[in-house]
């Protein structure tokens, strides 16, 4: 079926739909560099409305609904129907209905970061057209979805549901047990990300510990992928996800958490991943800045500060 089958690092990553609009291509057209400071980035354009077409490059974003949902190259949710059978795969949403849900065309999809390949698969409808499916059910759109990060299709009919990265229907994970409160007297604990400033540097992001945050430039915001695997992960420790409300002075346009092949989640800032470097021994240490010539200090709007 021309299916692609991902090796390699995919959007979305884990992405994250955390502002309402996905990462795109249009969000980087203006200059990724402090230096010198860039007109904003324009605004993507909005989608034109679901349609019979392939998912492209499939993104895992987490809303703060239902955590991670699984979208189509646009950010368009991908949902399934509870109707359809996974064994075998077949879809009993035809006509009337397949003009609410428009189907996902079996063809160029790629899976998305975190996501097993094997997956993804088709099935053929009874008009002879494929559809994709994700762990044997069916994906489709829905039409009231008008843009990406939309979610209106979530629980229709008490039949219809987003689907998560693993083929299942998306849910948010319960809460995590509250962590003891700090005794008197202790003070406030940082934040997870905020903004300090270095002579050189100038204002830059620091994690909670006040060790400078980097970017590589081998990676790319759109898709999501962080190049940075294996022996570099030791040297460029990823950012874990952070809240946004432990986040101060960062940037909230496409604040985003990206889902791992390895099973890890790493923060992104304007979609961009995010890491710490082990040769920064104490807070204020900028030792990783410039190294290679591809790695740099985020500027709180998560662009790269490539002053030496």
């Amino acid at each position: 079926m021309g299916m692609k089958r991902a090796t390699t690092f995919a959007a979305a990553a884990v992405a994250v739909v955390l502002a309402a609009s996905a990462c795109g291509p249009s969000d980087y057209k203006a200059s990724d560099s402090t230096q010198p400071a860039g007109a904003a980035a324009e605004a993507a354009p909005a989608a034109a409305g679901p349609g019979n077409q392939p998912g492209g490059q499939l993104a895992a974003s987490v809303t703060e609904q239902l955590g991670s949902v699984l979208t189509d190259s646009a950010g368009l949710t991908l949902y399934r129907f509870d109707k359809d059978t996974a064994k075998p795969p077949k879809s009993n949403c035809e006509g009337d209905c397949a003009k609410t849900w428009p189907v996902v065309a079996a063809g160029d999809v790629t899976a998305a970061a975190g996501m097993d390949p094997a997956l993804l698969g088709e099935v053929v409808r009874a008009d002879g057209s494929k559809q994709l499916t994700v762990a044997g059910w069916p994906a489709y759109r829905f039409n009231k979805d008008a843009k990406p990060g939309d979610i209106n299709g979530q629980g229709v009919g008490g039949v219809w549901f987003a689907f998560a990265p693993d083929g299942k229907k998306a849910a948010k994970a319960a809460p995590a047990e509250a962590a003891p409160a700090a005794p008197a007297g202790a003070g406030e604990a940082a934040p997870g990300l905020s903004v300090a400033k270095d002579p050189k540097l100038g204002e830059h992001i620091v994690d909670g510990k006040g060790m400078t945050v980097y970017r590589f430039k081998k990676d790319t915001a759109w898709p999501m992928v962080s190049n940075c695997t294996g022996d570099c992960l030791a040297k460029w420790p990823v950012v874990p996800p952070v809240d946004k409300a432990d986040a101060k002075g960062i940037t909230e346009k496409n604040y985003r958490v990206m889902d791992r092949p390895d099973g890890k989640q790493q923060q992104t800032v304007d979609c961009w991943p995010i890491y710490t470097f082990s040769g920064d021994k104490k807070p204020g240490d900028t030792n990783g800045q410039g190294v290679g010539g591809t790695w740099y200090a985020v500027s709180p709007d998560g662009k790269l500060i490539t002053v030496q």
